[in-house]
């Protein structure tokens, strides 16, 4: 047995490049001229190469001359800021083809020297599934306006001649007639929520206080549908406002918060956790230009439910999937439209203790 003085040697300290290149992530750092100068064991596995052979090579003897981390890079150069690309193609003879997210950060102590970091792509299957939304939306507003035409204008024949045979038929048919007229009602109001869709549009920005919005979401929440359910708020002080619609965004949350709410079966006692967060250096290059998306804020719905069928999960944006009984199937189709209006991106996690609906959002440019 030891003895009571018995002591244990200090581990030992690990130096920066051991740290490094015990990180997954391919890291490299290019210097003002874009030749390679750093290089960890996970970017040495990705280029197929080792330090020494990639030490001093520049970056457009390895990607394409037009790939657009060379781009980012030199927008982070000039900008002198962090910047992010999500869903880049890199593709070479020598690592073949590769779709990742790229973080790009300028170091401070070397004046032009970048750092580089390549991530499997996470935030590209949102920005995918935000386009996919967009394409459904556009599908949706090209079916309202056929379903006005078509459908809307002999439904109201139909309703008419309903209100006059209620005239002339005994009472005991008026339950008949008085079906027809609601059932026309429900599909004029059907047609009327899908006209939302259009592809102009209608967003009167300003600025937008996200918690104001959030406060007055669950305030009609535990006023109607969330009556019996816990509401968790967990807000950030010091967010600052965001750029878009505010009525706009109080649909897009109210959406959000009654699937919580409704997503939660008897069985569970009801709780939604409502979060804002800021994230730091989340801007999104555009792909063509030198534009920048800023999407710092966060706003995160939460439920307690048994989560999303696997088989709905890839079409949960799309129009008219539902497992609600009664529902309409737009509700998330509506959400994941206006969230792209205002160039946000919408994505989930969902398991069976519960869904997180997470919306990055912009902020106002004053505040950026």
């Amino acid at each position: 047995m030891a003895s009571a003085s018995a002591r244990v040697p200090p581990s030992p300290i690990m130096t920066p490049d051991a740290i490094l290149s015990s990180l997954t992530e391919p890291l490299f750092v290019v210097d003002p001229h874009d030749d390679v100068t750093y290089i960890n064991s996970a970017a040495e596995q990705f280029f197929h190469t080792s330090a020494s052979g990639i030490a001093g090579v520049n970056l457009q003897d390895i990607v394409p001359h037009d790939s657009p981390m060379l781009s980012l890079i030199h927008k982070v150069r000039r900008s002198q800021s962090s910047m992010s690309q999500y869903g880049v193609q890199i593709t070479t003879p020598k690592i073949g083809e590769h779709q990742v997210d790229i973080d790009a950060s300028p170091v401070t102590e070397a004046e032009g020297a970048v750092v580089i970091t390549l991530r499997k792509c996470s935030i590209a299957g949102k920005i995918d599934r935000t386009l996919t939304q967009r394409g459904a939306a556009r599908s949706v507003s090209a079916m309202a306006g056929i379903l006005a035409h078509e459908i809307k204008n002999p439904l109201s024949g139909v309703r008419g001649a309903a209100q006059l045979l209620e005239q002339s038929v005994n009472a005991d048919d008026h339950e008949l007639t008085h079906l027809i007229i609601e059932e026309v009602d429900r599909i004029c109001a059907l047609v009327d929520q899908m006209e939302v869709f259009e592809d102009r549009p209608r967003i009167e920005r300003g600025p937008v206080n996200i918690h104001e919005v959030m406060h007055h979401v669950v305030k009609l929440a535990q006023n109607g549908f969330g009556c019996d359910t816990r509401f968790i708020e967990n807000y950030d002080p010091s967010l600052p406002p965001s750029y878009g619609d505010r009525d706009q965004m109080v649909q897009v949350f109210l959406n959000l918060v009654k699937n919580a709410v409704e997503a939660i079966p008897e069985t569970r006692s009801g709780e939604v956790s409502i979060t804002t967060a800021f994230q730091h250096g989340v801007k999104m290059a555009a792909s063509h230009g030198d534009s920048v998306v800023h999407l710092p804020l966060v706003v995160t719905v939460q439920d307690n439910g048994e989560g999303i069928p696997d088989d709905l999960k890839s079409h949960l944006f799309d129009p008219f999937i539902t497992t609600k009984q009664g529902g309409t199937g737009l509700g998330l189709a509506l959400v994941g439209k206006l969230v792209g209006d205002h160039g946000g991106v919408i994505d989930y996690d969902s398991s069976t203790q519960g869904t997180a609906f997470r919306v990055m959002l912009p902020m106002l440019k004053e505040h950026i």
